[in-house]
């Protein structure tokens, strides 16, 4: 056996990663790294734009774009170049000292997103963590909320990541079992509900946040209805209660829009952006807002040691950039529209509902003893296509935006070939 074959791994550390196989490297990661995930069986050596490879050399369609973190395609060559460019001058300082890289970054996207202040920082997670202590600060210095007693409202489904804080918004049990206790002052309603939204806003003045993702995307591409985004703005306005606009995920062109807000022509109180803010090169998230809440915040009462680094910064600029001067938020409404007609053509014997908007789509197949998401998944990746599944039967569909469209039709009738292959166990 592999995993008790010291001899084995010490020829594999010899040689290097490019000679293990497939199952080499799964069963490697599977003995040394922590069993949190679970992964399709693929081992991915290498990306490029919407295509990844693995060990052997067989090439995919990324339909996952790691959890649109990749919307720009992988391996961009734009922003490997102002990696590549920045990574041998300055890379990390801290926040100890000025830097010239973080003022043109923070210049860009602020004037970009039209707020005044970004506050850089890491991942997603630490953008929503961001939101919500800006908000209770914010709750007690504007708002004046008691001391210690401000609330945070989300919505059910929600997902944000997985921190203490976090999981105590979520209603996700795998999230949540044996975790606590939570965080308090969290409050939890359905979502896509503007009268419960209402009715919860105008009971508890010491409510001073609601964060809400614009379609919900761990929850299975969740759309809200037409016009609820408005009444979230107007209800917000009305209780003086600031809007948290979870856009980690459906941001940066995801869904045929720069933000997903601004389907509807809405401005939250504050943003949260991560992932393809830095085109799958790092880890760089950010948190947007007006001076009224981002000052609540004074030196040293917020920070992090990566947070605005130079190389980050300048990866950033470079992703945002190349999403704009690309094309690919149109790439994405135009396509989006396309991908949900092709889908039309899935076999209704086994899909139940296919929704999602621009490039972020889910298939919702019916419930049945037989198969379920994951096993349809590891078909298509046997037919060349990587997709993800949530949540039993949702497989989440979230290509690169880089996806011309005559690809796009090879990828669709790769999912219509696959799914007709199921009726037979249906």
């Amino acid at each position: 056996m592999f995993l008790r074959n010291p001899k084995l791994i010490r020829n594999i550390y010899r040689n290097g990663l490019r000679c293990l196989t497939t199952q080499e490297i799964i069963a490697r990661e599977d003995r040394f790294a922590a069993d949190n995930y679970e992964p399709l069986p693929v081992a991915l050596t290498k990306g490029k734009g919407v295509f990844v490879w693995d060990a052997e050399g067989k090439k995919y369609y990324d339909f996952l774009s790691a959890y649109s973190a990749v919307n720009q395609g992988h391996c961009h060559p734009k922003i490997t170049e102002a990696l590549k460019k920045q990574v041998d001058i300055l890379t990390l300082t801290s926040r100890a000292f000025f830097t010239d890289a973080l003022g043109e970054y923070a210049e860009f996207i602020t004037k970009l997103f039209d707020y005044d202040k970004v506050l850089p920082i890491n991942t997603g997670v630490e953008a929503g963590e961001t939101a919500c202590k800006l908000a209770r600060k914010w709750g007690y210095l504007k708002k004046n909320i008691p001391n210690d007693q401000a609330k945070i409202v989300f919505a059910e489904g929600n997902y944000w990541g997985r921190t203490m804080a976090a999981i105590s918004s979520s209603t996700d049990p795998t999230c949540r079992d044996r975790y606590g206790p939570f965080m308090p002052g969290f409050i939890v309603i359905p979502y896509d509900d503007e009268k419960v939204l209402e009715e919860t806003l105008r009971n508890d003045p010491n409510i001073c946040a609601f964060m809400v993702e614009p379609i919900q995307g761990e929850a299975g591409i969740v759309v809200p209805k037409p016009g609820y985004l408005k009444k979230v703005r107007e209800i917000c306005t009305k209780y003086n209660v600031l809007w948290i606009d979870d856009e980690v995920q459906t941001g940066l062109g995801r869904t045929g829009k720069l933000l997903a807000v601004h389907h509807e022509n809405v401005r939250p109180d504050i943003v949260c952006l991560g992932k393809a803010l830095s085109g799958g090169m790092m880890a760089i998230s950010a948190v947007l807002a007006d001076d009224e809440i981002m000052l609540c915040i004074k030196p040293g009462e917020h920070g992090s040691t990566y947070g605005g680094n130079p190389l980050a910064c300048k990866v950033a600029i470079a992703s945002l950039k190349t999403l704009i001067d690309e094309k690919m938020i149109e790439n994405a409404e135009k396509l989006g529209k396309i991908l949900v007609e092709d889908l039309k053509k899935l076999p209704k014997e086994l899909v139940k509902e296919v929704r999602g908007k621009g490039m972020m789509t889910a298939i919702v197949i019916k419930e049945t003893p037989t198969f379920t998401a994951l096993d349809v998944c590891k078909k298509l990746k046997d037919n060349g296509l990587l997709a993800k599944n949530t949540h039993g039967y949702i497989i989440r569909l979230a290509p690169p935006l880089v996806i011309n469209e005559s690809q796009l039709k090879e990828c669709t009738k790769i999912l219509i070939d696959t799914m007709n292959s199921f009726l037979k166990l249906k």
